[in-house]
């Protein structure tokens, strides 16, 4: 007997449907086609004992499954739920009359119990695209794929349980939640605020302009000076998430497996901090199986990475392409896929290896050599791509014992908020264009043209400093924002000024001029 059973394949962020059919006749051999994984491959042991745990019976016959479309790589054990239905199915353990109705994904362990499996939220997506009636997958998934409305998601937790239900032997009630109500209830918990960081004024000011621009940023400064504390706090000051922005970053998160099972939706943006040893394909995305990377997890948030010099400069290179483009493409022999990746980039530095050059409580043990060949693992090309660099100075006593708590974040994100808005209807008739740090240079020329005064103020600086062109159109950029949150419509010669303090460390003598 010849049955089909559907579900998915996710490569990348790329879903497509798979419909997995299977004959059951006389003879005793399993041939198993469709480009299936190692994965795919140990199903068979896996779902003989299954299937003798639940005290279903495995055909001692010949079996045939083939994933259609053949040519279409399918990875992982998501596929030993459908295959062992299709295999009870085509046997005639099982009644066929809803199999079309549903997908199945899921994982089997050998009690027969179904384990979580990855992108369950995109797998949803599609299902309801697709037209199915509903979406069976284990219990753990159930959560993150009922977001998708408009289809019924039943989260099971046994292979008898799927069994019985699509047999009419049992009811179950599809989980229903109320998608809007569970994201705008988590969107303002934030553990961290910058109430608790006191001094340091005018870097928190450089973080206000960069939240509301979506402009990254860099802190160069010794050791203890608040580089970690303020940038972990970011996430606390930008504007919330809107709807269409959590599904696409749940999806990454859900394709990576990094979605936890009380986790429906992510209200919240995401904040990355990478270890300064992790490796291009951890950063970027890609491996034996494709995956996305810190950058593509950190899409629509925060990439903070602490102690920049000590990352590898290879490493730190690949970041060039993707803070340009916000995407990257990841192309092997096997597979060539696309992750978006448009977040800020965060990051912090000491000034030499010691970490104390310039701070006028310790003294310097590095050579200017030393310090030169430190800095300089931070390449020039890379240094344009960060619209605001800070210099950052170890807190004084006098703000260290302060008793009153400095702003809160509340207050801060309202008036990011306020520019942000000032921004999205400015670009409300551009695609993908949502904040000042996205604009094109004809985009620039339109709405951040400075007045003559600060045109002329941005000239010296450009001569003096020898700033690049792509300083220039950052700066431009960083003045727009600066205007925007003082309700200016004009860049004047006030917010170019402020902007071009922001391109400090722009040479790449840094440790000569700090």
């Amino acid at each position: 007997m010849l049955t089909k059973v559907f579900c998915a394949a996710v490569n990348g962020l790329d879903v497509n449907t798979v419909t997995i059919e299977t004959s059951v006749e006389s003879g005793n051999q399993l041939t198993l086609s469709g480009l299936g994984d190692e994965a795919v491959k140990e199903s068979q042991g896996r779902l003989r004992t299954a299937f003798a745990y639940c005290q279903y019976k495995y055909p001692p016959k010949s079996i045939t499954i083939n994933l259609s479309p053949a040519n279409l790589r399918k990875e992982g054990s998501g596929y030993d739920l459908p295959m062992a239905i299709g295999i009870l199915a085509a046997d005639e353990q099982m009644p066929t009359d809803h199999l079309h109705e549903y997908m199945l994904m899921g994982e089997l362990g050998l009690d027969g119990r179904l384990k979580p499996i990855k992108g369950a939220l995109p797998i949803a997506i599609l299902a309801r695209k697709e037209k199915f009636k509903g979406l069976i997958v284990p219990k753990d998934n159930e959560r993150e794929a009922a977001v998708v409305n408009n289809l019924e998601v039943y989260g099971m937790e046994t292979l008898t349980e799927v069994v019985q239900f699509l047999s009419d032997q049992c009811d179950a009630e599809p989980l229903i939640i109320d998608t809007r109500k569970v994201f705008y209830e988590q969107q303002s918990n934030f553990d961290l605020d910058y109430a608790d960081v006191r001094g340091q004024e005018n870097v928190k000011r450089a973080m206000e302009v960069a939240a509301a621009g979506g402009h990254n940023l860099i802190m160069v400064g010794p050791p203890g000076s608040g580089k970690s504390m303020m940038a972990k706090r970011l996430p606390s000051i930008l504007p919330p998430l809107s709807l269409s922005e959590s599904l696409e970053t749940t999806q990454i998160h859900s394709v990576a497996g990094k979605l936890r099972s009380d986790v429906s939706l992510i209200s919240q943006r995401p904040f990355r901090a990478p270890h300064h040893t992790i490796s291009q394909v951890a950063l970027c995305g890609g491996g034996a199986n494709p995956a996305p990377g810190e950058i593509s997890l950190a899409h629509n948030g925060v990439m903070f990475c602490d102690e920049l010099p000590e990352f590898s400069k290879q490493t730190l290179e690949v970041l060039r392409q993707p803070l340009e483009d916000r995407k990257i493409t990841i192309a092997r022999a096997k597979y060539t896929t696309e992750y978006p990746c448009s977040f800020m980039f965060v990051a912090s530095a000491n000034p030499c290896p010691c970490g104390y050059y310039g701070d006028p409580t310790h003294n310097c043990i590095c050579t200017p050599g030393q310090r030169h060949r430190y800095m300089s693992k931070i390449s020039g090309p890379l240094m344009d791509r960060i619209d605001i660099q800070c210099e950052i100075s170890p807190v004084p006593f006098e703000d260290i014992s302060k008793q009153q708590n400095g702003e809160k974040s509340a207050a801060i994100r309202e008036r990011v908020i306020k520019a942000r808005k000032i921004q999205e209807e400015r670009f409300k008739n551009y695609k993908g264009i949502h904040c000042n740090a996205q604009m094109s240079e004809n985009m620039i020329h339109q709405y951040a043209e400075p007045s003559a005064d600060a045109m002329e103020m941005l000239r010296v600086a450009m001569k003096r400093f020898s700033l690049s062109a792509r300083a220039y159109t950052r700066i431009l950029k960083v003045a727009r924002t600066i205007a925007d949150l003082a309700g200016s419509e004009n860049v004047e010669l006030i917010h170019v000024s402020e902007a071009i303090s922001y391109r400090a460390l722009d040479r790449g003598d840094w440790a000569e001029r700090l």
